[in-house]
């Protein structure tokens, strides 16, 4: 028996975006493709996808998973590795939970929450990872550039993801400051500060103009992404996703 891909789309909940993805780069193959052009897939392949599936869920990257499948590795070695990576979900847990405690501690010691003063506002952001629902979307729009990502985030050094995030956080009490002195968003200055931002983006992946108008969006619509901008200054998100989309009008279309 065969299915179409329209039907493995609909019982897999993998887009048929992402299926063709899959064929392209042979980690998944149809089992024959008819004279229209449309694949087909057969009972082989509904159980390499559901490994394909497993390793997703275990956050492997699909280099990875190939090699995994192509080497005829067994389950239990996959289970080691998810072991391992939950080991490091639980330091990280750790982490944002003594984030939440300090973050509670010096809103306590302020009678007005509006007006509480952080020394280190880089604090509030330990331990936090990228949202699951935002990175299954990205996963499934752009599969090459968050592959790109992914891969680029775990070559980091614990000292160099530090590093990092305190350059992020220092980069966004800038655009605070901007948009306090009330700064147009296409002001040379501010744009030029919007490039440094560009170029830290590259670090991991290079995003068009759409692309990058659509990370400046979800700055604003994510409500993960908006709380941590407000925490630095209400109203950060929009202005930065102004910048950011006059930058792209102009320097990446």
């Amino acid at each position: 028996m065969a299915w179409s891909i329209a039907d493995v789309a609909r019982m897999s909940g993998v887009t048929s975006r992402t299926l063709r993805h899959y064929d392209e780069i042979g980690l998944l193959e149809p089992a024959w493709t008819a004279s229209d052009g449309h694949r087909h897939y057969e009972e082989p392949q509904l159980l390499r996808l559901q490994q394909i599936l497993l390793m997703r869920e275990l956050d492997l990257g699909l280099r990875e998973i190939r090699e995994v499948l192509d080497s005829g590795a067994d389950r239990v070695t996959v289970l080691r590795e998810h072991h391992a990576r939950l080991l490091a979900e639980q330091d990280r847990l750790g982490t944002l939970a003594r984030t939440v405690a300090r973050t509670i501690a010096e809103l306590e010691e302020n009678e007005d929450e509006h007006m509480v003063e952080i020394n280190r506002p880089e604090n509030l952001f330990e331990g936090f990872q990228p949202d699951p629902d935002l990175e299954a979307e990205t996963r499934e729009r752009y599969p090459q550039a968050y592959e790109q990502s992914r891969q680029a985030v775990e070559a980091l050094t614990p000292e160099t993801a530090e590093r990092w995030q305190r350059e992020v956080t220092a980069q966004m009490i800038r655009f605070a400051e901007f948009m306090a002195a009330g700064t147009p968003a296409d002001a040379p200055a501010v744009q030029a500060e919007v490039d440094v931002h560009y170029r830290d983006v590259c670090r991991f992946w290079t995003p068009n103009a759409e692309a990058y108008r659509g990370l400046a969006r979800t700055y604003v619509e994510d409500d993960r992404f908006r709380e941590n901008f407000d925490r630095i200054a209400v109203g950060l998100a929009e202005y930065e996703c102004r910048a950011m989309t006059v930058y792209a009008d102009t320097r990446l279309s």
